[in-house]
Formats: C-alpha cells, sequence, structure tokens
C-alpha cells in the first residue's frame, strides 16, 4: 500500500515461497524506506509454511495475493499486473535493502529519462550474516545489450536490485514463466535491447547467499540460459549476431562445463566443452583445450 497520497509511484514485487523464516526481514525493509510513493505486493505462491501467518500481521501496510504454487517468475508476473506504481522495483523474499534504496533510484530514474531500468550495488551475505563479496557496479549506460548477452550477472545487486520503468516491462513482455532458471537477466536483455540501463555505486541492498545442489539446479539453469541467448538472438545488432552470439553461447557451455566435472557428470563436461569449441574455436580455443586437458588429467577446475 502507499505511505503518502492515494497513488504509489513504485510498486515494489515481493514472491514469496515458504519464507516464514526471512520475509519479515525483507519486509520490515520496503517499509522502512525513506521514500514513501509506494506500495508492497506480496505475492503467496502457494507457501506449506506460517508464510501467510506472518504477512497477516501487517495489515494494511502491504498487499498480499494468494495462489496455488506456481514459480517465483509467475509469481511476480501475477504482481507486476496487479501494480499501480511508474516503476517496479523488485525484492526476493530472503534479500533485504537499506532505507535509501528506493528515493536514490527514483530520483536516477526521473532525473535521466532515457535509463529505463536501474540497479545499485550490493552486500552478498551468508546465512550468519558473513560478508561473502560485494556485488559492485561494473557496467552502466545506453549500451547494455551486448554486455549481458557475454555476462548474465552483469546487473550488480541481481533482481532485488533492479528498479525499472512499469511501461517498459509491459512493452517488452514479463518474466518468461517457462524458463527455469536465468530468468532474470532473460527480462534485462530485453529491457536493454529498448532503453539505457544504469548502476547506483551505493551499497543499499544485501543479498543472501546459500547452498543450493549444483546437480539439481545445473541442467535447468544451463537449457534455460541457451535457450535464452537463442530467443533474444535477433535483439542483438545485424552485426553481432555472428562470431559475437557464438562467443557467447560457446561461454555459456564452458561455465556449465566446469560444475558438471565437479558433479562428476564427466560426460557432460566433455560434450560440453566440445560444443563451446566447436562455436568459438578462435574466441574460446585456449580455455577449451586447457579444460579438456584438466579433465583428462582430473585436476580440480
Amino acid at each position: 500500500m502507499t505511505s503518502t497520497g492515494s497513488e504509489p509511484l513504485v510498486s515494489v514485487v515481493m514472491p514469496a515461497y515458504n519464507v516464514a523464516w526471512c520475509i519479515r526481514r525483507a519486509v520490515d525493509s520496503v517499509l522502512a524506506q525513506d521514500y514513501g510513493a509506494r506500495e508492497l505486493i506480496v505475492v503467496n505462491d502457494g507457501s506449506t509454511d506460517d508464510t501467510r501467518a506472518v504477512l497477516e500481521t501487517y495489515g494494511g501496510a502491504i498487499s498480499v495475493i494468494d495462489q496455488e504454487n506456481r514459480g517465483m517468475s509467475a509469481a511476480r508476473n501475477v504482481a507486476i499486473r496487479k501494480a499501480r506504481g511508474t516503476y517496479i522495483a523488485f525484492l526476493d523474499a530472503d534479500d533485504r535493502w537499506l532505507p535509501a534504496k528506493l528515493s536514490r533510484q527514483v530520483k536516477l530514474m526521473q532525473d535521466r529519462p532515457e535509463i529505463g531500468f536501474c540497479s545499485t550495488a550490493a552486500r552478498v551475505e551468508d546465512g550468519e550474516g558473513n560478508l561473502l563479496n560485494l556485488w559492485g557496479c561494473r557496467h552502466g549506460g545506453t549500451e547494455m545489450l551486448a554486455t549481458l548477452f557475454a555476462e548474465g550477472a552483469a546487473i550488480a545487486g541481481g533482481c532485488s536490485a533492479v528498479m525499472a520503468r512499469k511501461h517498459l516491462v509491459d512493452r517488452v513482455g514479463l518474466f518468461d514463466e517457462t524458463l527455469r532458471g536465468f530468468e532474470d537477466p532473460d527480462l534485462w536483455i530485453r529491457l536493454a535491447a529498448e532503453s539505457g540501463y544504469q548502476c547506483i555505486d551505493e551499497t543499499l541492498v544485501v543479498i543472501l547467499r546459500r547452498e543450493r545442489s549444483v546437480s539439481r539446479n545445473l541442467d535447468a539453469m544451463r537449457s534455460s540460459t541457451l535457450r535464452s541467448m537463442r530467443k533474444n538472438r535477433e535483439l542483438l545488432p545485424p552485426r553481432l549476431r555472428g562470431g559475437f552470439w557464438r562467443n557467447c553461447v560457446a561461454g555459456v557451455y564452458t561455465d556449465y562445463a566446469k560444475p558438471a566435472y565437479r558433479a562428476g557428470r564427466i560426460g557432460r563436461a566433455y560434450a560440453d566443452t566440445l560444443r563451446a569449441l566447436s562455436l568459438s574455436p578462435i574466441g574460446r580455443g585456449r580455455l577449451c583445450l586447457g579444460l579438456l586437458r584438466d579433465f583428462l588429467l582430473g585436476r580440480p577446475v
């Protein structure tokens, strides 16, 4: 709901699935923002724990939408369609914001009409609150599309740091609900094809990193990343749809060959490295040959 006025300028979108253990911290960080013209829409995506009970304690301070479990992208899309704000800001339920996050981004978006979406630097922590790394700004400006093909994590802070103009999100399409991984960069690619991007080099978001099973997520992430690269290829300028695009796809194969090897999936590791070599023998040749040597010798990668 809004803190001031009848119409929010910013709609905050938060998917929630079995996050009773952490969602209060995320919601409180939104309500503690020093920017008041905002609403928070939480989509309870079929939680079976006490998530709904926690959300009920906030009363009319937030909006809650209940649905059967359909996944994070579907939950975000439901909230986007309900959003009334000029800007959409995303926050995952296990992350949190610092108080000036929204005000800094709104000022940037109002001052720079050519910027369609922005993010901020972030602090990445483990479950005990220990610093893992600082996810700082490295990219920006109006030429972001090619960078996103080459580097999926180019948007500092990830989804919980992004604010976008709602009309732009509506125009390029919402999160792709058929992807089971890489949904966020897939949307950033489509936004970057239409507008500029800027990063605020100030740590305004805290990201939680938890251990996940590589073997469980590897195939879905790999498949979704490759699908996104292929379906968005035509968004690139014609001069980048050949060798540059093949080099980027080869990079995806080598990126996933390494965790496959570490998980003991030797056949997949070899196959993906050979695919990368055939796609980009010049750009990725040295890397691929080095990986194949290490695989053969049983070295750590």
